[in-house]
């Protein structure tokens, strides 16, 4: 059996976490051992290289490069300014190429070059939405939430909750040549959060955290003009079949390792919904929505057998343990909680001569 180890991100200016807690992960039980911590100042988001070489975590006004030591031990290796606040959400793309970051406190996406050891270089990029929002308690102004590219590396996207929109860049890897294409207009107040897109690049599933909701989109590029092309195939509640509260917000959103389950997480009622995925589709269909015995379930992560959970519970600062019953449409507590300071997002990965 593989080794996995769990890396959890933490706010760290209460001095109660230092940033990075890293756990020993036992697949079979469902469950964590806390094993270190290493100093990030407020790491709100982290994201390992699809290689599993290097970790990335967003730190005060920049980020921060990790090296993963074979038994899963961090070693910092570099760190870089954005030329802005601290960032909301990083990204990796699955070449190795840039490291993106959404500034939620600026409105600024900041692409950065990686070096071939992994270690992060110059900013490439950098882009300010502007603009007007609808949403009096996010300043009416632009917010970006999260920054992607496209599975087939043709566009970047930023999801700006702000503005209520999603940007599409063509970036083409050359200083100064990232250029607005098209955007994702969605309604006024719907808020669009985070987006991922499905394996086979073929859909995109664009969660809305104020209207508590999941827009499925095929994604295609015309052949004619080289322009992406996004068609609304489906709009899901993220609540499952009880009716999205004014208090609830959709916070989070996990497929599974083959794209067969979406957990999406809830704030408000603090639950979370599991809806299966049709593969030729692309469509959801809710299979259950249950407590998640925390306050604020700011992530959820999915472990490697894909039959247990853990959901970051940000406001009680804790982490929740489930296992999963696809069949019977529910999830049990299977150990005991393990308190974590003001925790942001977590992420398992293997390691040692397996990985």
């Amino acid at each position: 059996m593989k080794n996995y180890v769990a890396y959890v991100g933490s706010y760290s200016y209460t001095g109660k976490a230092k940033g990075i807690t890293i756990f020993d992960v036992d697949v079979e039980r469902g469950s964590f051992k806390k094993r270190a911590e290493v100093e990030v100042d407020n790491a709100s988001d982290i994201v390992v290289s699809s290689d599993r070489r290097m970790l990335y975590a967003v730190e005060d006004y920049g980020v921060v490069a990790f090296r993963i030591l074979p038994d899963g031990g961090l070693v910092r290796v570099s760190s870089k300014k954005v030329n802005g606040m601290r960032p909301h959400h990083i990204c990796v793309d699955q070449e190795g190429k840039y490291l993106y970051t959404s500034g939620y406190h600026d409105g600024k996406l900041t692409i950065l070059r990686l070096d071939p050891d992994g270690a992060v270089g110059p900013i490439v990029d950098e882009v300010y939405h502007k603009g007007l929002g609808s949403i009096a308690e996010r300043g009416s102004r632009a917010h970006i939430t999260c920054s992607k590219p496209t599975r087939d590396m043709r566009f970047v996207m930023s999801a700006d909750p702000g503005i209520d929109q999603v940007s599409i860049y063509r970036f083409t890897g050359r200083p100064g040549e990232i250029r607005l294409v098209d955007a994702i207009r969605t309604a006024r107040g719907s808020s669009p959060y985070f987006f991922t897109f499905s394996k086979d690049n073929r859909f995109l599933y664009l969660l809305f955290d104020m209207t508590n909701a999941i827009d499925v989109y095929r994604y295609t590029v015309s052949e004619d003009r080289g322009m992406p092309e996004f068609t609304k195939l489906q709009t899901v509640c993220t609540t499952g079949d009880n009716a999205p509260g004014s208090l609830n917000a959709a916070t989070c959103m996990t497929f599974t390792a083959h794209d067969h389950y979406i957990f999406v997480g809830n704030a408000g009622d603090n639950s979370v919904t599991l809806f299966s995925r049709d593969a030729e589709t692309g469509l959801l269909t809710a299979e259950f929505n249950l407590p998640i015995s925390g306050e604020y379930p700011k992530d959820v992560a999915v472990f490697p057998d894909g039959q247990h959970i853990v959901s970051v519970n940000h406001e009680s600062g804790t982490l929740s343990f489930f296992k999963v019953d696809y069949e019977k449409k529910l999830i049990v507590m299977n150990t005991n909680e393990i308190p974590v300071s003001q925790p942001n997002c977590c992420v398992i990965v293997p390691v040692g001569e397996d990985a």
